[in-house]
């Protein structure tokens, strides 16, 4: 067979391929995928920032604005546009300049400038929002959330089981389903809290999120809030 007409047959096959992808028979969110505005639901990801910078240290990093003086615990990592099935990113390329002011103001609970510009551009561009109505959304958005009094100001090194920090947001948020929460971890300790929303920030199942967030571990540490031991 000539070389002119296998280069044909790739490019009949490649353009199937594209065909196929684009046809009617492709999942509802390929056809919406990343359309600012279009999608099911949100993702509050609350991060336990001694976690973070524990790991962060080990890797011989550094992030002064989280894990300076100031002592934090659980801080808004994101709050991310879903599907059902999946999730948009970069929705508006590029993305709507963000104004400093508006990303200073969210400091105190995404305490890092460039996790805030980040965030802006990967996911608040999917939201449909204006750079400042999204970020009012993700204020009200943690606020609605009850961080359990335990975790607060934890002041030692504390091993949980994911289930354990589960019902403990649970208790703390009535109303909370447990198919709406995920907890994960790396090979010790615990990361995140991720806690579905309803456009309306109302608590909702998210079953894929909750199955894909899950922490394997049987006991994970939390490492204590900065001060503590």
């Amino acid at each position: 067979m000539s070389q002119l007409v296998i280069r044909a047959l790739a490019a009949a096959s490649a353009l199937c391929l594209s065909l196929c992808l684009l046809g009617g028979d492709a999942p509802a969110q390929d056809r919406r995928q990343n359309l600012p505005g279009k999608f099911d639901f949100y993702v509050l990801s609350l991060s336990w920032s001694p976690s973070f910078c524990e790991a962060t240290a080990e890797r011989g990093r550094d992030s002064k604005e989280q894990c300076g003086a100031r002592p934090f615990s659980f801080v808004v990592h994101g709050f991310w546009p879903q599907y059902e099935r999946g999730f948009p990113e970069f929705c508006r390329v590029p993305a709507p300049r963000l104004d400093r002011n508006i990303m200073s103001s969210m400091l105190d609970l995404m305490p890092a400038p460039q996790l805030v510009f980040h965030e802006w551009d990967k996911h608040g561009t999917c939201s449909g929002l204006e750079p400042r109505a999204y970020f009012e959304t993700v204020r009200k958005a943690r606020a609605v959330v009850k961080i359990p009094e335990a975790y607060l100001e934890l002041a030692r090194v504390t091993t949980v089981t994911p289930d354990e920090v589960e019902e403990q947001f649970v208790k703390a948020n009535p109303g909370l389903p447990r198919d709406a929460i995920a907890v994960t971890c790396d090979n010790r300790r615990l990361q995140e809290v991720r806690i579905c929303m309803s456009k309306e920030l109302g608590f909702r199942s998210c079953p894929e999120v909750d199955r894909r967030g899950v922490c394997r571990r049987d006991q994970v540490v939390m490492p204590p809030v900065r001060g503590g031991r």
